[in-house]
């Protein structure tokens, strides 16, 4: 069973209780997914996020194929992390966390995403030519629209993302 890591930080020049406000809130989930997924919520993103709330998702990743999915919020500390774990959907395991660090002028974002691909060693196979970049692409927009949305630092070097 092979479960892989996703890593990836990003500085926004802005302060812990605005970037806390926008990354916490689950409807803001839809400006920071690209169109193409065909990303909505269906329910439970209508209060503050709050531990144990479940969240469905309709998504829509490859070759225009719908997929339910279901998140649940598992962990909070108030302006300092959330995770999000998956209850149904297109991964065999799903656990999401998203963590928040003041820094000079601004805030470092950390997501670190564990998860595991179904199928076996088909999945495994897919990972590297379908999954990896698509997940890859997906950080890459998100990046983007959040420097769109806050700006960046002066001299910010691009975020990087990690695979292992």
């Amino acid at each position: 069973m092979k479960i892989y890591t996703l890593t990836a930080k990003q500085n926004l020049p802005i302060s812990i209780d605005k970037a806390w406000d926008f990354l916490s809130n689950p409807a803001n989930l839809k400006i920071i997914t690209p169109d193409y997924m065909g990303f909505k919520i269906v329910s439970g993103a209508d209060r503050k996020m709050f531990s144990g709330q479940m969240i469905q998702y309709i998504v829509t990743p490859v070759l225009g194929i719908k997929n339910k999915w279901v998140t649940e919020i598992t962990h909070i500390k108030d302006k300092h992390y959330f995770v999000d774990e998956q209850r149904f959907g297109p991964y065999a395991l799903w656990h999401h966390k998203h963590f928040l660090k003041e820094i000079p002028g601004g805030v470092e974002m950390e997501d670190i995403i564990d998860y595991k691909i179904p199928f076996g060693i088909m999945g495994q196979l897919a990972h590297p030519i379908l999954v990896k970049p698509k997940l890859k692409e997906i950080f890459e927009y998100r990046e983007k629209k959040l420097i769109e949305l806050f700006g960046t630092f002066e001299n910010d070097t691009p975020n990087e993302i990690v695979f292992v």
